[in-house]
């Protein structure tokens, strides 16, 4: 069985670098830096959630720097038109959500729709996700990607909630075809005080210990 999603490309690119660093944090002093620190450590795609007071202007200001740079915890078509409209090159939501999924659509973005259930990776294929999302990942475990290959054979699935550099190589393996490092790589503090080198390292050690695990 195979899948007709859009975005092909953009899975491609996501399963040559299969590490998404999604930041929650109070504030973002410089958006571009993050991202450059984070790329330096071996983290291409980034992700600014929706639950940073005023992400907008972050996500406008490190698009414009050209990293591969996303908003997650879109939960609303307001967020989505105000990211997209910010230039990002995808969206994330936590759940199903067919109004995100619609903006995203009528934009060309790539939206990657969370999902935890068979019949929810059901509706976010049928709302057309460039990939599914499944969160939280911990609460079931890397067996969990195994299993809902069996109905889903070749589904593209994203790995959240719960990733650390010890069980990301497991889930890369048992199907995901990314994972999402949290505050493992991207502490809220560390962040908030502009430590970008403190963020390089914990994202290289993220990023070797997955590569060292795979092998």
């Amino acid at each position: 069985m195979t899948f007709d999603l859009p975005h092909p490309d953009f899975r491609s690119a996501l399963a040559a670098q299969p590490v998404i660093a999604v930041v929650r944090a109070p504030s973002i002093p410089d958006a571009p830096a993050l991202c450059e620190a984070l790329a330096a450590g071996g983290i291409a795609w980034t992700e600014l959630t929706y639950s940073t007071p005023g992400v907008g202007a972050h996500l406008r200001a490190g698009a414009a720097a050209g990293h591969r740079l996303g908003a997650g915890t879109v939960l609303t078509a307001a967020q989505a038109r105000e990211a997209v409209d910010a230039g990002v090159a995808f969206l994330v939501t936590p759940g199903v959500r067919p109004e995100v999924a619609e903006v995203a659509h009528e934009a060309g973005v790539p939206v990657v729709l969370g999902a935890l259930t068979p019949t929810e990776v059901a509706m976010a294929l049928d709302l057309g996700t460039a990939a599914v999302k499944i969160f939280p990942a911990r609460a079931f475990g890397p067996g969990y990607f195994k299993d809902l290959r069996g109905p889903y054979p070749g589904l593209p699935l994203v790995a959240s909630g719960g990733v650390n550099a010890a069980n990301a190589a497991e889930f890369l393996a048992q199907g995901a075809l990314a994972v999402c490092a949290g505050t493992e790589v991207v502490p809220p503090e560390v962040v908030a005080a502009g430590n970008w080198d403190e963020i390089t390292r914990r994202a290289r050690a993220f990023v070797a210990a997955v590569e060292s695990a795979s092998k």
